[in-house]
């Protein structure tokens, strides 16, 4: 084969050919990645060995077997803050996910990170939400209280690891180690990890703990931009924020008709700002702390990739206003109190009589509790489904 940049070839006149293999990507990643970054071809493997891709990397591989799953396709049908009947133009968990995606590959690439990593633990760290948002998992959490709870991380890992069905040879989707851990290692002020078969004295991976970031990054600017777009609170309202004060500056409004254009404009600049400073606070703190290897970065005293104390100051503003204004708005807890209710009365129903159970759930029962195969029954479920399901379960007339 070619050299990777053909250069000889080049020189000699003849035709260049950039085809590339695995080793190729690998070779690439060893040159152009960070010393601290995770590269494929030193991955601690997968539980179930196979063998790996010709043409990607094993992250790679991991990449594309996370976005081909059942529940990836769900997350469409998934609350963020929103249920789906509110609107088309908020943000639902799977336009979520997909941002958290492209501000993690930003980071990483801005970090020297290695992006295919970032982006598979970005598009994963969803997949265990169950239908309407945080109401599900809290509604979930209680019902599973006598039986170790409910948490939406855990259930990421349980999906890739066990309840995903698309291979004869094994369980789940059989991810590297280091996919497993940055999706069991999510973390934000609201998601916390359970740090099961690893170590829970090192930190997430430089991606992992950039995807925990941009996670943070996405739902503040997008649950402003959504609340704002709802009008659970107007613009007016922000004025007493130092970092609203900032935008408005930076974008040189002051008062004017604050139109969609405008909006918008002020969530862009709050994007940029947050990954511009995340970038330069991380870059100094590797610096800093000297960090030259991925396992010196996850024996770090503290997470390296963070915000500056002066901005996580005023994001901790934007967090207290957004939970008083937006997630305590009566309009929303009122929308919450009744999915919470859908949640409880389906895994009630389900549990006073699992025979209502559809036939493939019931086979499950075989090797696993009643309470978690209902729970796993339910966290799959789309928003729609639920609701249907309901109906189905206590309307007379309704045809199940």
């Amino acid at each position: 084969m070619a050299s990777i940049l053909g250069d000889a070839d080049q020189q000699r006149g003849k035709p260049v050919s950039f085809q590339r293999n695995r080793t190729d990507l690998e070779r690439i990643e060893k040159t152009i990645l960070a010393p601290y970054a995770l590269k494929s071809a030193e991955s601690r493997g997968r539980k179930y060995q196979e063998e790996e891709s010709a043409t990607r990397t094993a992250f790679q591989k991991d990449r594309d077997r996370i976005i081909h799953t059942t529940a990836f396709r769900r997350l469409e049908y998934k609350t963020q803050v929103f249920v789906f009947y509110e609107g088309d133009h908020y943000r639902d968990r799977l336009t979520h996910t997909l941002e958290v995606t492209q501000l993690g590959r930003s980071i990483a690439r801005a970090l020297g990170g290695n992006e295919d990593l970032t982006e598979a633990i970005c598009l994963a760290h969803d997949l265990g939400h169950p239908p309407f948002g945080h109401a599900g998992e809290i509604a979930l959490n209680e019902l599973m209280q006598d039986f170790g709870g409910f948490n939406h991380n855990t259930q990421s890992y349980r999906i890739v690891t066990a309840l995903e069905d698309s291979f004869s040879d094994f369980p789940g989707l059989n991810l590297t180690y280091e996919t497993r851990e940055g999706i069991i290692k999510h973390e934000t002020e609201y998601d916390k990890s359970e740090v099961a078969d690893f170590d829970p004295n090192t930190r997430a991976s430089l991606e992992g703990q950039i995807a925990n970031v941009a996670d943070e990054i996405a739902y503040n600017a997008h649950d402003l931009e959504d609340g704002l777009r709802a009008s659970l609170f107007t613009h007016e309202d922000l004025e007493t924020l130092e970092i609203w004060l900032a935008l408005k500056e930076q974008i040189g409004w002051y008062g004017e008709s604050f139109d969609n254009v405008t909006r918008r404009e002020v969530i862009r600049e709050l994007i940029g700002l947050m990954v511009l400073d995340v970038v330069e606070t991380t870059a100094a703190n590797l610096t800093i702390r000297q960090v030259d290897s991925p396992t010196s970065l996850q024996k770090e005293p503290a997470n390296v990739v963070e915000y500056s104390p002066t901005l996580n100051e005023k994001i901790r503003a934007l967090k207290d206003f957004l939970y008083k204004s937006m997630y305590r708005h009566y309009r929303l807890m009122r929308m919450q109190t009744k999915a919470e209710r859908v949640v409880v009365e389906i895994f009630q129903a389900y549990l006073k009589q699992p025979k209502m159970l559809p036939t493939k759930i019931q086979e499950k029962l075989e090797h696993t509790p009643l309470e978690q195969v209902i729970t796993d029954y339910i966290a799959g479920m789309t928003d729609r489904f639920a609701l249907e399901e309901r109906e189905k379960l206590f309307d007379p007339y309704r045809r199940s």
